[in-house]
């Protein structure tokens, strides 16, 4: 091994999350954090630039297995970018103390977030969720622990139902809950207080990229006169997106969407199956993070005080 290269430890994290055994936006984003400390605490050098060197490739070796999930540049920018001083003491200071800052921070984010977003949420209220998102559902959760009656109006969320899983859950929590179709949720809408909805990610502008449908529930809402705030952690923020990148719009099978003997059945047919839409900010009352609420056209501050300016990819050789 040179001094270039991660230590067992960083490389065995790296495969860990490479291989989904380590999969979440959370989970991942602490794996790495906690691996770049891994690595500064191994690596035995006494050049500095050397220290950074070795810092920076474990860096490329973690973000080299799922570039696209937000979380995890997230995690190696805070670090990396605190990573300062002359000698590799204080780097190797700044390195550890920035991995413990962020996972005690990551550590306590969602229970921050709940604690803020339920503060948006009164006595006797009913929610409009979409998808599943345990942000979301930790803000009613909380309230319901604040002694707030509280009950739900759950979208199914095609294809996949993953609403199945947010009644489950609010259920379990005692919330009186009404699954209804997607194609419902306008009428259901002038019997609720909020819409409540996670996020997959966050653009620099404010626009939430999140599970297919939001975007039409919001603009709805907004119609409807209904507020709707998302419930996200800042690690699901862009930073990319400050310098004109877009987010890219997976589309999955589309089995998911039409059994392929259905399909077969009616004759050729082209099916699309987009993951997720962009709620532009203007159809978004409130971004409800760990660090408090915002506007969304202000969450460009938060985002630039947490990772910095975007482009910067601390772990490329300079």
């Amino acid at each position: 091994m040179t001094d270039h290269e991660p230590v067992p430890a960083v490389a065995a994290t790296a495969e860990e999350i490479a291989t989904m055994e380590i999969r979440g936006a959370a989970a991942i984003a602490d794996a790495a954090a906690r691996a770049l400390a891994t690595q500064a605490e191994a690596i035995d050098v006494d050049d500095p630039e050397a220290f950074r060197a070795s810092m920076r490739a474990a860096a490329r070796t973690l973000h080299e297995t799922r570039p696209t999930a937000v979380s995890l540049p997230n995690a190696l920018r805070y670090v990396l970018q605190r990573m300062n001083g002359r000698t590799v003491d204080e780097l190797r200071r700044g390195v550890t103390s920035a991995s413990a800052a962020f996972v005690d921070q990551l550590d306590r984010a969602q229970e921050d977030l709940a604690r803020v977003g339920a503060n948006r949420l009164a006595d006797g209220d009913t929610v409009m969720t979409h998808c599943h998102s345990t942000d979301a559902l930790a803000c009613i959760e909380e309230a319901v622990d604040q002694g707030k009656s509280i009950s739900a109006v759950v979208k199914e969320t095609r294809p996949r139902n993953q609403g199945h899983i947010t009644a489950e859950q609010l259920r379990d929590a005692g919330v009186p809950v009404t699954l209804i179709v997607d194609s419902a949720a306008r009428r259901y809408l002038d019997e609720v207080d909020h819409v409540l909805v996670g996020a997959d990610s966050i653009a620099a502008d404010g626009g939430v990229i999140n599970k297919i449908g939001t975007s039409g529930l919001a603009v709805n809402a907004r119609e409807r006169g209904v507020p709707i705030m998302t419930a996200a952690q800042t690690i699901k923020l862009h930073p990319e997106t400050l310098t004109g990148h877009t987010v890219e719009i997976e589309m999955r099978a589309e089995e998911e969407v039409i059994d392929p003997v259905v399909r077969d059945e009616i004759g050729e047919i082209a099916v699309e199956n987009p993951a997720f839409d962009v709620t532009p900010p203007r159809y978004m009352d409130a971004i409800v993070t760990e660090h408090g609420q915002f506007p969304p056209e202000s969450i460009v501050t938060l985002m630039r005080e947490l990772f910095g300016e975007g482009a910067e990819e601390p772990w490329a050789e300079p």
